[in-house]
């Protein structure tokens, strides 16, 4: 497998979704990208803020541009603040350092990644998992 599939995207999206209702989460947004920073899909949870979209493609946008989850990322901008402004400036400011910006990856290799915001983030990540788990895709948060 080269690529997310738009049904796999869909999946994520509702599998995360359901996990956040079941587990209680606040309202999810829940974005998916392929390996070239594009947007498979999307949804927002009803009742999730409406900027919510921004904050999910900022974390799933550098994962999938740096090659790294939003953990590690979060760990450098802790370790290395400069380099991360840098990193950010270059990418218009479009990403968001920190958990719940999830790869996806097949056979070891990223084929995208995923963003989930609403709740806290590690609560993100249980669900961008969950989504992940369900497509039959692996994660690496």
């Amino acid at each position: 497998m080269t690529e997310i599939t738009a049904a796999q995207a869909r999946t994520i999206i509702d599998a995360a979704t359901a996990k956040g209702e079941e587990t209680g989460f606040k309202p999810l947004s829940v974005v998916v990208l392929d390996a070239g920073g594009h947007v498979k899909a999307f949804a927002r949870a009803d009742g999730a803020a409406p900027g919510r979209f921004g904050i999910a493609h900022g974390k799933a946008y550098g994962a999938v541009m740096l090659g790294m989850p939003g953990s590690a990322q979060m760990a450098r901008a802790e370790a290395q603040p400069y380099f991360m402004a840098a990193v950010n400036g270059v990418y218009g400011g479009q990403v968001v350092p920190v958990p719940g910006g999830v790869l996806v990856k097949a056979d070891g290799v990223v084929i995208g990644a995923v963003g989930v915001t609403g709740d806290t983030s590690d609560n993100d990540v249980v669900a961008a998992m969950a989504g992940l788990a369900a497509a039959g895709l692996e994660g690496e948060a």
